[in-house]
């Protein structure tokens, strides 16, 4: 009989106990047989009677026989009673009743499970410690369904809460069904080794499971191996289940994958393992935690015909590595593959090798533990008084999680000191203090709060003085005190409470853990005479069972965060992660450049986390902020122009792209935004592109999220054209072609574009497959992924009724939530967003005009957190919330004010179950709604998209304008907000400066000869656009009675003139420095008197060094500022018009006209240093100079370079110009295609190319250089900057160029 068989035959007894236990059940109920019902008395154990007619025989459910239950002497936490079913079965109900005829029953109440009468285990919740709700009179019944089903023997009732008007009554029942298993078990030295037969056929999904019990930290339950050598083995280490693969017998890294599961799992109780495996993953489970495992191509395989179960036997040899790694304990229902192999042993297959002493039956040692729960915990032993006299051995096992705490504590004899032995700093410590002498300590031991168990031996005997931890293993101190170390009181854990009789002190922290296998002189404790106060005292103690939790498994740090206990709480290290937060949860990154814009960052490289909390990780992206939009820019492994030439053997170039960011990054940053592109460019000479003669594909390109689809379109065309983009504007130079490189011309052609479908980016990989005829050339670019836009960040609704709301799917966010958005309103309160459960429920409101309230119900009842601010929040202006939620707390933070937080209740519910819709701007009642705007709402890092849903809603619209009011300040030096449908920008015609949000000086050295003339009135001749913004009262003869004028210089030339102003009335004002390096200010504005000149008392200012001045002019009221010194006042004496100004001039001044001999004198030298940030009332000469020379009446002599000695910008990330593609196939071009940098795919093509550019940088630099000589310095020999009209409103732009078309320097291409 074969395997399968077997299994047949095992499932016809299985089937039948199944349908014994439905008998008596009801419609789909299987498992809810009454278990306590039919039970003798003997079967009832409890704490105490109240009288032989209250004894624990009489509770059972709806009977009335005795006092009508059972209860305990005393009504108190200490009580408890217990039922034994007779064997292990499946529970799965409970329920309770009071008294009959009496005024007592239980409110509340606990329940704990064992299989041998010890060692309890109390039922637990979601993860927590499981109170029942109990009764509110004698009568009824109160039933309450296991979450979970339990397999016990005994069921143990603890009191929690009772009626206060009467005492602690009980009558109950529990459901179930019969539970049977096979089980077998392993001393440490026996084991079983299986033969394992192939499966008939192939499948996909192969598994093992079983379940284990051990009080042993360690062991090899199983390991499987095959005729490959690829080996599964499943080992207990420190209390953790171990799934190791390994290949070959080699136990190095590289040939073996490991993954840990679990803790505690040598605490004598059961625990389920399964273990999934998929073609190219396995699914490791261990209880209720799962842990998806990928495997490498080496180990995917599963080819198993061995298995050792219990010790880990190297299969191929019938040897084992030692007893010491061998399982000791029990292996209930082992399945592999379908098959029972407990089952098989239990029938002495021939397939099966039995070695030791294996028994089918779980023989389980009893060692009885008690908890130390609090700080009120301890435990009171005392000693004959014979034993006292002579010495003293006291032995202990523990565990714990703290690094410190009390173990052991008593008096010496005659009130002659005191000992104390504790842990702090996870090690072992042992203080004896007795008056007059010397304090003596003893440590031994380290890392002692790691959960395990460990064992202590204090020992003194004939002057000797013991210290021993875990045995041999572990460490050891000794002394030699000149006194007996001995006592008749031992306390243990703590001391009574103050006003006790008994002599106990500690000045250290109380001992929170588990202690087991007490002895005092060589004699073990009975701790269930403890339980029955036959023996000691105690006070807050669990006895028979150990409840240490681990608060780490499974660990709710997230996002990779560490995760270290204590006993009553758990700490998350989120260092190096990314994330913030009690539980990691919280990205600490923007989710888009575009957010990175609205805290008033400028260009430069950003960590962006596009999903915020979701599973997607933060990358290093550069945003480059400009006046119009904000570009992400991603880069991949090849942005150069490469060269493509014929190589023997190829008929084909592949080039495939790696990106800076990975596959889920790039999805989310292309689907958030609103336009992405892809530059796409192709210089060829007899290379065709898309098409052969006969039609057939040459190249193609794979583009889109994960592996691609294949294109055969090329940049500038719409995707299935299989066309370029010059056929589209009939530009081919072949018309018979639709690509310029189709035409096959000897001369140098390109087709060249921007992808801009976002479905087809980002650009994977490229062919080009006409590359191997003689004479074929051709360079290829494929450019960074560039996006702009975040569809996120400014999705936005408005509601303007208060019974207005938006609903979408119901919000998990069962662990951990975080939500985030921003609001703007007039109102002073609605509720901004509502779910709701059976009994949960989570609510986000403004409850006044200056406090935002999250409150929420897990079922620990309702909290909330508030923040109040001290500004008003409905005063139309956009604010961010950010709430979270999770495990250990619940943090609500309102714009930039610190957060408000709200610590989760220890033990109480922690899963929020929602089940109705979620609603925004609203409530299910339809009262207390939101009336303004909400943007940007993001719940688990995941965006609800509120314009969709509001075109769909009545009362709701889409989108929601106005936010110059929030971030117009980020537009700085007199820069203008401008409002967009759903972003802003920053005009910087008003300012000196320039950048996105005006913050970037425009500077410029100045030579001797340098000079800038700004004519007015000329302007105004001219007749330039009006529309620039610029007042016409500047470009026409009218009288000024103001100015304001500002400026930030570095020289070290004294005396020189800085700024002068001339008019056409003989008046003017200058701006200089006198020879005595102090500022002079000289107002002639009555041209029959002579200048009246305004010196400041600053010294030093051609030191080199940058200064800045201010200078405001209100009729004849002057004030001079420079740097931060006190302001200087003047007042005129002249007259207070300055009439018909005409021209502004910096530096050298070229025709003086009427100037003073001595201006003009100073005029004549010009100034040698830098200037920047130059404004005189509206105008710019500067910045009109450097960016619009040719659209400005402005007029520029002399060299002039841009610089940036003037700047203060407060951003370390200028903005920076980027290549930008104009998306057209370019015409025939005669020369090659060269790059600074270009790629090439041979290095003998790579060192001609070095000396082609060699050759022609130096030609360049010997023309530039007899350029230069010929033009005197002109004006023609700068090098100007072009940007967007909107940087100087007051000038008009009708440039040819720009900067969207002018390459960077390390992306320009040259053809020669």
């Amino acid at each position: 009989m074969d395997l399968w068989s077997k299994k047949v035959r095992g499932i016809i007894p299985r089937l039948a106990l199944v349908l014994l236990c439905s008998c008596g059940a009801t419609g789909g109920d299987v498992c809810h047989s009454s278990l306590v019902s039919n039970l003798l008395p003997s079967s009832f154990r409890s704490s105490s009677l109240l009288s032989a007619s209250h004894g624990p025989g009489f509770a059972k459910l709806n009977r009335r026989e005795g006092a009508g239950g059972w209860s305990p002497l005393s009504s108190d936490r200490y009580q408890w009673l217990e039922v034994d079913l007779g064997r292990r079965t499946e529970i799965t109900a409970v329920a309770t009743q009071g008294r009959y005829g009496s005024s007592d029953w239980l409110t509340a109440y606990l329940l704990m499970f064992s299989d041998t009468g010890h060692n309890w285990k109390q039922y637990r919740q979601e993860d927590n410690i499981w109170a029942f709700p109990g009764n509110s009179n004698a009568d009824s019944v109160v039933q309450h369904k296991l979450q979970h089903p339990v397999i016990a023997r005994y069921v143990r009732l603890v009191p929690l809460d009772w009626n206060p008007n009467g005492r602690i009554g009980l009558r109950l029942e529990t459901y179930g069904c019969p539970y049977n298993s096979d089980v077998v078990s392993f001393d440490g030295h026996s084991s079983l080794l299986f033969k394992l037969s192939p499966r008939p056929r192939p499948t996909t999904r192969e598994s093992i499971s079983l379940k284990f019990k051990t009080l042993r930290n360690s062991g090899t339950l199983l390991r499987a191996a095959g005729r490959s050598e690829r080996s599964l083995t499943l080992e207990l280490e420190e209390g953790k289940l171990l799934l190791v693969l390994r290949k070959g017998r080699s136990s190095s890294a590289a040939g073996r994958q490991l993954v840990s599961l679990g803790s505690l799992l040598d605490d004598q109780h059961w625990h389920q393992v399964t273990v999934e495996h998929h073609s190219n993953h396995l699914n490791f489970t261990v209880d209720k935690s799962t842990e998806r495992l990928q495997i490498p191509p080496g180990l995917a395989h599963w080819d198993h015909d061995q298995m050792s179960v219990g010790a880990d036997h190297d299969l191929g040899s019938r040897g084992s590595f030692g007893s010491d790694r061998n399982f000791c304990g029990c292996l209930e229902n082992l399945i592999y593959n379908g098959v029972n192999l407990v089952e098989l042993a239990q029938q002495r297959d021939q397939r099966v090798a039995v070695k030791g002493n294996v028994t089918f039956s779980c023989a389980e040692p009893i060692f009885v533990a008690v908890t130390f729960t609090g700080p009120r915990s301890f435990l009171w032993l005392t000693r004959a008084a014979a034993a006292s006299s002579t010495g003293l051995t006291v032995g202990l096992q523990f565990r714990t999680w703290n690094k410190a705490g009390l173990l052991l504590t008593f008096e010496l004899p005659n009130h002659g000191g005191a000992v104390w032995l504790y842990l702090s700093k996870a090690a072992l410590h042992l203080q004896t203090h007795k008056p007059g002498r010397a304090p003596l300590e003893l440590d031994a031991g380290s890392a002692l709060n790691d959960g395990q168990w460990h064992s202590v031996v204090l020992t003194s005997r004939r002057g000797h003085l013991t210290l021993a931890v875990d045995g041999d293993e572990g460490a050891a101190a000794q002394a030699s005190p000149s006194f007996v170390v001995t006592t008749a009181q031992l306390f243990f854990g703590g001391c009574p409470s103050e006003g006790s009789s008994q002599e106990c002190m500690n000045p250290f922290k109380v001992f929170q853990g588990c202690m087991r296998r007490l002895t005092v002189d060589n004699q073990h404790l009975d701790l269930i005479k403890v339980q029955q106060r036959l023996l000691g005292n105690y006070s807050h103690l669990q006895v028979d069972m150990c409840g240490i939790i681990d608060r780490c498994s499974p660990n709710h740090c997230e996002h990779g965060g560490s995760c270290s206990q204590s006993w009553s709480t758990f700490h998350c290290n989120c260092s190096g992660t990314s994330y913030s937060g009690a539980t990691c949860h919280s990205s600490i990154h923007e989710p888009s450049c575009e957010a990175y814009k609205h805290k008033g960052n400028t260009s430069g490289s950003y960590y962006i986390d596009v999903d915020g909390s979701g599973p997607i990780g933060p990358q290093l992206i550069y945003c480059n902020v400009t006046e119009d939009v904000t570009w992400t820019v991603i880069q991949h492994n090849n942005t150069e122009l490469t060269r493509v030439r014929p190589s023997p053997g190829k008929t084909r170039h592949s080039a495939h792209f790696e990106y800076a960011a990975k596959d889920e990054q790039l999805a989310a940053v292309v689907g958030q935004s609103e336009h992405c592109e892809q530059e796409l460019t192709y210089h060829c000479r007899r290379s065709r592109l898309l098409h052969a003669p006969d039609g057939s594909p040459l190249s193609w390109w794979v583009g889109g999220p994960g592996e691609g689809h294949r294109q055969t379109h090329w940049a500038g065309a719409p995707p299935g054209s299989q066309r370029c983009s010059c056929s589209l504007r009939q530009t081919c130079v072949d018309p018979k072609h639709h690509c310029n490189c189709d035409a096959d011309r000897t001369d140098w052609a390109n087709d060249s574009g921007l992808l801009t479908h976002k479905e087809n980016l980002p650009v994977r990989s490229l062919v080009l497959g006409d590359v191997h005829r003689p004479g074929s050339e051709g360079a290829y670019r494929v450019g960074p992924l560039r996006c702009h836009g975040d569809k996120n960040v400014w999705n936005a609704a408005f509601f303007d009724k208060e019974t207005s709301y938006l609903h979408f799917p119901t919000f998990h966010g069962e662990l951990s939530a975080d939500i985030s958005f921003l609001f703007k309103t007039t109102s002073s309160s609605g509720v901004f967003l509502e779910n709701l459960g059976i009994k949960d429920f989570i609510r986000i409101e403004l409850s006044s005009s200056t406090e935002v309230l999250f409150s929420f119900d897990v079922g620990n009842g309702p909290l909330e957190v508030g923040v109040k601010a001290a500004f008003p929040l409905d005063d139309n202006r956009w604010h961010r919330i950010r709430a979270e939620r999770n495990v250990k707390e619940a943090t609500l933070r309102l714009d930039e004010l610190p957060a408000a937080a709200q610590e989760a209740p220890a033990d109480g519910h922690i899963h929020l179950q929602l089940n109705s819709q979620l609603f925004i701007g609203g409530t299910a009642s339809r009262q207390k709604g939101f009336r303004g705007c909400i943007r940007a709402l993001q719940l688990n890092g995941v965006t609800l998209d509120l314009e969709q849903r509001a075109r769909i809603t009545p009362g709701v619209q889409a989108g929601c304008p106005g936010h110059c009011s929030s971030y117009g300040s980020l537009c700085q030096n007199q820069g203008r907000c401008v409002e967009r449908t759903s972003s802003f920008s920053c005009s910087c015609g008003p300012s000196a400066y320039t950048g996105a949000f005006c913050d970037r000086e425009v500077s410029a050295s100045f030579k001797a000869g340098t000079s800038i003339s700004y004519t007015f009135k000329e302007q105004a001749a001219t007749g330039p656009s009006r529309s620039s913004g610029v007042p016409s009262s500047i470009y026409s003869d009218v009288t000024l009675r103001a100015e304001n004028i500002s400026l930030s210089f570095r020289t070290s030339q004294s005396p020189s003139l800085l700024l002068y102003v001339s008019s056409s009335h003989s008046e003017y004002l200058a701006l200089l420095l006198d020879k005595h390096e102090k500022l002079e200010v000289r107002y002639r504005l009555d041209s029959s008197r002579d200048a009246e000149i305004l010196r400041s008392k600053a010294r030093n200012l051609a030191n080199g060094h940058l200064h800045t001045v201010t200078i405001s002019r209100r009729a004849d009221a002057v004030s001079v500022q420079i740097d931060q010194d006190t302001e200087d006042d003047f007042n005129l004496t002249s007259d207070v018009e300055f009439n018909g100004i005409r021209l502004l001039t910096l530096g050298r001044v070229h025709h003086p006209g009427e100037m003073d001999p001595e201006l003009a004198r100073l005029g004549s030298l010009g100034f040698t240093g830098c200037l920047s940030a130059v404004l005189f009332n509206s105008i710019s000469p500067l910045k009109a100079a450097l960016l619009h020379p040719d659209t400005s009446p402005v007029t520029v002599t002399g060299p002039l370079v841009p610089s940036i000695c003037g700047s203060t910008s407060t951003n370390p990330h200028p903005a920076e110009t980027t290549h930008h593609q104009s998306g057209q196939s370019g015409p025939v071009e005669t020369g090659q295609p060269l790059v600074n940098a270009m790629r090439t795919d041979s290095a003998l093509i790579g060192g001609v190319i070095a000396v082609v550019i060699f050759v022609a940088v130096s030609a360049l630099a010997v023309t530039a250089r007899l350029l230069y000589g010929r033009r005197g310095g002109t004006c023609q020999s700068q090098e100007i900057k072009t940007v967007k009209p909107e940087d100087s409103p007051e000038l008009p732009f009708s440039s040819q160029t720009s900067s969207h078309n002018i390459p960077s320097e390390n992306q320009r291409e040259y053809f020669i």
